[in-house]
């Protein structure tokens, strides 16, 4: 884990006016920053089902049964066929198969795969004919030989001969897919003039397009003049189903790129309002923008970005943190020195020898906490739908003066996993916890369908007679 810390001349209190462990005062202030990389890696899994054929007509069965038992004594280099033919899945019965029918072996070789270099130039239809007679395999050449392409990254140029040779010969007509599937080489060579085209030609043919093909025309439009068709594109979708982060994030990338900050911090918090969890590039694009500007509002949704990513514990990769390192230091009339540092396990910065803030609760805080629990999920707003109000006086009371608990047990939860278990079979599993390590242990049993608290002080028992 990587971490840095800034030290100022002023502060920004907005970052830790809230918290007392960060301790900032006006003169001097801190501030650190996790950085934190994750790696994830991709299962994938085949499933595989065997379906049983029952066979339907039991009389044509009886005759391939008895036609296999029968075998002509005339016949020369025939093996003999027992009538006690074994089962298909039995033991050995694959072998003597294989010896029995010699020239099956032919066909347990591997299916012959296409070996069709793709073209490094573009073709004409002459060529892109004698290439589709060498194909060999049962999909589609069109779409195989494109998504060949999207693999390799090949050059536009080919793929446009390739559409060009559909185009001749279906009368003009270029299926979606493969509209959509040369967009993507547009988009990833970022050849705008092309995406305009594929655009312009999708306006004419669909009413509408999916998802796949506006996000791709979104990417391919936000670096160009045209960009706030980008933004029509995001409208459409918004009809039919919520954008995705990477759509949010390609408008306001696009945005800020054509300086228009106020459609970027709209969009940005349309993405909050969805519960939405936007892009590091999202919100390392608003510290890029904001370098070198004295601008007081755009600052503090800065520093509003800074409380999202720490109350939501989210940790910035390096080059993010850079950019947050970068704009600290260069906001005007500021004094921001950023460095980056290890910590201790003490919780010291070496950077600036402050102790960074503790997950641990103060004692207001485990107050606060206490009391919010009490009143919206042991009260919840309506006593008479889970208790009364004498039972609940009375749950206060005994959380009040009781000391704390070692073991808490919920035990109409615990009874309702177990609904056909004997009595016996539950005391063993509180047998189970009783076991436990330590001199005394204090329990609080939460059980049936009133709170019914009891405290049980149980000394260890020996090992001998658990």
């Amino acid at each position: 884990m990587m971490m840095f810390c800034f030290t100022s001349i002023r502060s920004f209190p907005k970052l830790w006016k809230n918290n007392p462990y960060l301790g900032g005062g006006p003169g001097h202030s801190y501030n650190s920053l996790f950085l934190k990389d994750y790696y994830g890696i991709r299962n994938q899994q085949k499933l595989f089902s065997l379906k049983t054929a029952s066979p339907q007509n039991t009389k044509a069965v009886s005759l391939l049964a008895a036609k296999a038992r029968y075998r002509r004594k005339g016949d020369e280099g025939s093996n003999k066929v027992s009538s006690e033919f074994p089962h298909l899945f039995a033991a050995g019965a694959a072998k003597k198969r294989s010896q029995m029918n010699p020239q099956s072996k032919d066909h347990a070789l591997p299916p012959e795969r296409n070996i069709i270099q793709l073209p490094t130039k573009p073709l004409n239809s002459e060529q892109w004919d004698k290439l589709k007679e060498d194909f060999k395999g049962k999909a589609d050449f069109e779409n195989w030989i494109i998504s060949q392409m999207i693999r390799q990254s090949s050059s536009v140029d080919v793929a446009k001969s390739l559409l060009a040779w559909v185009a001749t010969k279906n009368n003009g007509i270029v299926s979606y897919n493969l509209l959509v599937k040369y967009l993507y080489l547009c988009v990833f060579h970022k050849q705008t003039s092309e995406v305009f085209d594929v655009y312009e030609i999708m306006k004419a043919r669909y009413k509408s397009l999916e998802s796949g093909g506006s996000t791709l025309l979104i990417r391919g439009l936000i670096h160009s003049d045209r960009w706030r068709e980008a933004l029509l594109l995001l409208e459409d979708m918004k009809k039919v189903m919520t954008p995705s982060i990477k759509n949010y994030n390609d408008c306001i990338q696009g945005a800020l790129l054509h300086q228009d900050v106020n459609i970027a911090w709209n969009l940005y918090q349309e993405l909050l309002g969805h519960n939405l969890i936007p892009m590091m590039e999202t919100l390392k694009a608003f510290f890029d923008f904001g370098k070198d500007i004295k601008d007081d509002q755009y600052s503090n949704k800065l520093l509003d970005i800074l409380l999202y990513l720490r109350n939501n514990k989210l940790y910035p990769g390096e080059s993010f943190a850079h950019s947050i390192k970068t704009w600290f230091e260069s906001v005007p009339g500021e004094q921001w020195k950023g460095q980056f540092t290890t910590i201790q396990k003490s919780g010291q910065c070496l950077g600036c020898g402050k102790t960074i803030e503790s997950i641990h609760l103060s004692p207001e805080e485990y107050e606060f906490l206490k009391r919010k629990i009490m009143s919206d999920v042991i009260d919840g707003g309506d006593q008479y739908k889970k208790t009364t109000p004498q039972e609940l006086t009375r749950f206060q009371n005994f959380v009040k003066y009781c000391p704390p608990f070692d073991i808490v047990l919920d035990g109409l939860n615990v009874a309702k996993m177990f609904p056909k278990a004997r009595e016996s079979q539950v005391k063993s599993r509180y047998t189970t916890i009783f076991s436990l390590d330590g001199s005394d242990w204090k329990l609080s049993d939460y059980a049936h369908d009133r709170i019914l608290c009891k405290v049980l002080l149980m000394k260890r028992r020996p090992k001998e007679e658990m």
